[in-house]
């Protein structure tokens, strides 16, 4: 299933990208269109091809066929500096101390040992961390140690960044933290690819979305074209009666009935109602009559219902 924007611009395009290894197909013919501003959620169980698809983008493997263009430009060596990577497994040398790793890795990335002293400079105050310069890695928690690896993935004002699930090793405090500077980044203009299977996190923050399964692309795009698409017209209704058989019976000469919970303050009949053919207002019409309303709202599917619908499927 896919929902194509056209004359959107684009900051990368995954065209028919293959890769097996042996007999193991990793990617079938994955095809993906992140536009340029974006935070895109690449989603998919363990095991699905995410990895191996960031790999490539990262230019870490080659695919075996495909292509893949970063703005425009068939991906060459020189587009390692536009792509800022975080992988899930971080990277860090242990027994190096913090501002020198820093600053080694910031150069690698193509930033003059002024321009990356600056950066760090101007992070390490944004994140209240100036006093761990001189410490080595092995004397950092995994969360500070996660903070430092996201600065280093960020330091050079990448075109892209792209994030393999960022908040894990994170205690909540810090995941928030890390989540605002990604938002606040985007807002800037880089384009986020947020690699995760963390749907509370996909729900808050993305508003483009991928679904890959078994290797290959079974969804993509824009998050709220996708839930359109997966609504069921069902209302979830709670209701104060007190003549519930009445109610019922006006109910299942229009409607499909079924039960449900939510939280909620009063102690009502409560009911989750397919609307079939008929409109909101009609299904409002029968409940006035028969009572008095005190919830009335769509079910709308998560990125959860999705995620679990279409890889059980």
């Amino acid at each position: 299933m896919e929902f194509n924007y056209l004359f959107m611009n684009n900051i990368l395009e995954v065209k028919n990208v293959v890769k097996t290894y042996g007999d193991f197909t990793a990617l079938n013919e994955v095809s993906l269109t992140i536009p340029k501003g974006s935070i895109y959620g690449l989603l998919g169980p363990n095991g699905a091809g995410k990895t191996s698809l960031i790999r490539i983008i990262n230019q870490i493997t080659l695919p075996d066929s495909g292509e893949i263009l970063l703005d425009g430009e068939k991906l060459n060596l020189n587009h390692i500096q536009n792509i800022g990577y975080m992988p899930e497994e971080r990277g860090l040398y242990k027994t190096m101390k913090v501002g020198e790793q820093c600053l080694y890795l910031a150069q690698l990335k193509g930033l003059s040992k002024l321009e990356a002293t600056k950066e760090l400079k101007y992070w390490f105050e944004r994140l209240e961390i100036q006093g761990w310069w001189n410490k080595k890695i092995q004397e950092l928690s995994k969360g500070m140690a996660q903070k430092i690896q996201f600065v280093v993935t960020v330091l050079h004002k990448p075109k892209l960044l792209i994030l393999d699930e960022p908040f894990s090793g994170f205690d909540p405090v810090n995941a928030n933290l890390i989540k605002d500077e990604i938002i606040e980044l985007n807002k800037q203009g880089t384009s986020v690819i947020f690699s995760t299977h963390r749907m509370e996190s996909v729900e808050e923050m993305c508003d483009h979305i991928a679904l890959i399964h078994k290797s290959n692309k079974l969804i993509e795009g824009k998050l709220s074209d996708v839930k359109k698409e997966y609504r069921t017209n069902t209302y979830e209704v709670g209701i104060l009666t007190d003549n519930v058989e009445g109610l019922m019976f006006d109910l299942t000469q229009k409607f499909t009935l079924s039960q449900t919970d939510f939280k909620s303050l009063n102690d009502e009949l409560k009911l989750a109602i397919n609307l079939g053919n008929a409109t909101p207002n009609e299904l409002l019409n029968t409940l006035v009559q028969r009572g008095q309303v005190t919830h009335f709202v769509e079910k709308i599917p998560s990125v959860n219902d999705i995620f679990i619908k279409t890889v059980t499927e």
